[in-house]
């Protein structure tokens, strides 16, 4: 019999059994009391039920290669667990995780602040508990001197952080503020060393840095052909660098760019839609 691999693909969290791990077998089969081991987070456990979704939840004795169920291991520590991880036998591992795996990088920073000074220990509980079936969710604690204790959290982009937001406040109760969202910059200091900065209070003094990179992404923007040249002027201003241009229609045309990620958040999309009247969409990747 293959060696064990469970691909994690949800979970969430019960206040009395700790984590309850959502698994989908692919080789081998996972029992009650198996010794195991999570491949990507280098964490191991012991597993203390195992079952299906009938669609309640229906305890057995075993998964087997196929079968889609659930695990309870006791864990309760909420970043312990990661969306797309591998679980194996301790005894007897698999060679390699399954093939997908990769943490998310995220793109766009922000801070988050509770409204009301004596929540942030509900807002850090809110957080890990949304991390556990979001693994591009990232997030450290960080002290404003305006706002107080909160978190610097990464997102995958604009539309990531507004589903954050809208979870945390209905599925949580939290009451948050969110501060302007920036990305991440590469600096090559003078000394040859690369750090990553998140936050334009961290950047090094001139005369210590000898290159700063950024983010760019691929912007396509769809508008009719009258807007053309008010979209290529705003793209041009934002520090676009023009890819190509092709009519997809006698009326529509799509205009690609590649463009700095920090020019993207913060009002590009307002005014595209604004000289447009409306008419132009954007997607990047």
């Amino acid at each position: 019999e293959s060696p064990l691999q469970a691909l994690i693909f949800d979970s969430h969290y019960d206040s009395y059994r700790g984590v309850v791990v959502l698994i989908r077998v692919v080789n081998g089969s996972i029992n009650k009391d198996n010794k195991i081991k999570f491949m990507g987070e280098n964490l191991t456990s012991e597993v203390e039920e195992v079952g299906i979704f009938g669609p309640d939840m229906i305890e057995k004795e075993m998964l087997t290669a196929g079968e889609v169920g659930y695990i309870i291991t006791g864990i309760k520590e909420v970043g312990s667990i990661m969306v797309g991880d591998t679980i194996t036998d301790l005894k007897n591992p698999a060679e390699k995780s399954l093939p997908g795996y990769k943490k998310p990088k995220p793109m766009v920073y922000s801070g988050l602040f509770s409204i009301e000074g004596g929540d942030y220990e509900n807002l850090r509980d809110a957080l890990g508990k949304l991390s556990l079936n979001d693994s591009s969710l990232d997030f450290v604690p960080e002290v404003s001197v305006a706002l107080g204790f909160g978190f610097r959290c990464g997102f995958l982009g604009l539309l990531h952080m507004e589903i954050v937001r809208e979870r945390l406040e209905r599925e949580y109760g939290s009451k948050i503020l969110i501060s302007t969202p920036n990305v991440a910059y590469k600096i090559t200091k003078s000394d040859n060393s690369v750090i990553e900065v998140k936050r334009s209070s961290d950047f090094p003094s001139q005369e210590k840095m000898l290159k700063i990179e950024e983010p760019y992404v691929e912007a396509t923007i769809i508008t009719p052909k009258d807007y053309i040249g008010d979209v290529m002027k705003l793209a041009n201003q934002k520090r676009g660098n023009f890819k190509d241009m092709q009519y997809i229609s006698p009326e529509r045309v799509e205009i690609k760019y590649a463009m700095p990620l920090s020019e993207i958040i913060v009002d590009f999309f307002n005014l595209l839609k604004s000289i447009t009247s409306g008419f132009a969409s954007l997607d990047y990747e």
